[in-house]
This record gives C-alpha cells, sequence and structure tokens, in this order.
C-alpha cells in the first residue's frame, strides 16, 4: 500500500549546512519528522554544492518518513555569484552594478535547466537574461549597451526631478512667506467692531 503524502514543504538552505536550529527546525519541527535523520542526508546529498543556496522540496507521509528533492540554486543567487555582488540594484534596470559574460549566462543557463520551462538553451538564457536585467547586471555584448543607455536617462530623469522638486519647494516656501506676512496686516473684524463702539 502506498503512503500517504500529507504535506509538501519547499525550503532554501545553504548547502551542507542544514541543522535542527532554525529555520529548518521551525519549518520542519511541527511536521513530525526526524530533524537530525533529515539534517544528516541533506547535508550528503548538497556536500558538492557548497557555497551554493540550494531550493529543497520535501514530501513528508502519513508514518512521518519523508523524501526530498534537491532543486538547482536560485537564479538570483547564481547571478551574484557570478557578478561577484552581495544584491542587486535598487532600482532595477535603472542601475547597473555589475556586468556578466554571455559565457557566464549560458553557464547559469545550463545549471537552472532541469528546474525551467525551457526547451533549449536559448531560451533558458532568455529567462536569466531578464532575470539579470532586472537585478541590474548587464551581460556584455547582449544587452551592456542598453542597459548603460538605459542608466543614463534614469540619471537624467532623475536630475529633472530632483530640479523639479527643490523649484517646488522653493515656490511653496515662497508662498508660506506671502501668507504669513499678509496674516499679519489683516485686521481682526472683531477689533474694528469694538473701534467702532468706542
Amino acid at each position: 500500500m502506498a503512503k500517504e503524502v500529507v504535506k509538501k514543504i519547499k525550503l532554501q538552505i545553504e548547502a551542507g549546512k542544514a541543522t535542527p536550529a532554525p529555520p529548518v527546525g521551525t519549518v520542519l519541527g511541527p511536521a513530525g519528522i526526524n530533524l537530525g535523520e533529515f539534517c544528516t542526508k541533506f547535508n550528503e546529498a548538497s556536500r558538492d554544492k557548497m557555497g551554493d543556496v540550494i531550493p529543497c522540496e520535501i514530501t513528508i507521509y502519513d508514518d512521518r518518513s519523508f523524501d526530498f528533492v534537491l532543486k538547482t540554486a536560485p537564479a538570483a543567487f547564481l547571478l551574484k555569484k557570478v557578478a561577484k555582488v552581495n544584491k542587486g540594484s535598487k532600482k532595477g534596470a535603472n542601475e547597473i552594478v555589475a556586468t556578466i559574460s554571455k559565457k557566464d549566462l549560458k553557464e547559469i543557463a545550463e545549471t537552472k535547466m532541469p528546474d525551467l520551462n525551457a526547451y533549449d538553451v536559448e531560451s533558458a538564457m532568455k529567462q536569466i537574461a531578464g532575470t539579470a536585467r532586472n537585478m541590474g547586471i548587464a551581460i556584455e555584448g547582449v544587452n551592456d549597451a542598453e542597459l548603460a543607455e538605459q542608466e543614463k536617462e534614469a540619471k537624467a530623469e532623475e536630475k529633472e526631478q530632483a530640479k523639479r522638486d527643490a523649484e517646488l519647494a522653493e515656490l511653496e516656501a515662497e508662498a508660506k512667506e506671502m501668507a504669513e506676512a499678509s496674516n499679519v496686516d489683516v485686521p481682526v473684524h472683531g477689533d474694528e467692531e469694538e473701534t467702532e463702539e468706542n
């Protein structure tokens, strides 16, 4: 009789470094599986990928046994690793944080192929290039010139916006000064009535 699947859990764990402590213990503890056994098996299976963050899909059965499948590291993680940056751009494609070669792009695409819904390396490369673009990572000979131009335009637009903001702030300050000045000169109606009565 086949075992019944009660839960599927997805985690991203650094290769070879799973421990029963959080976050692994926090997520898997309530599922009731043997944490020590999972950590040992995961660390053995991922030892050859040390330094990478590995997505892992864990299937838990009704008898508290489990299976897991290791996926390829996230595209963003692989791109940052190749580009030697800690994080992508906060402004997306409007700011280039690094440039990688087309060869690097192809290697990442080949690594990610099993988990991408792409039929060939070319379409996988397009998907990875899209992720790179959103992270501000340019690819030599593919989109580096286009992204450099986009970054230049974005900087010019930022400069223009800052100029408009400064002008607006100046106008607001002038308007405030004028309003304060006119408040001083306007007589209060109550005072006029009192004067007439006297």
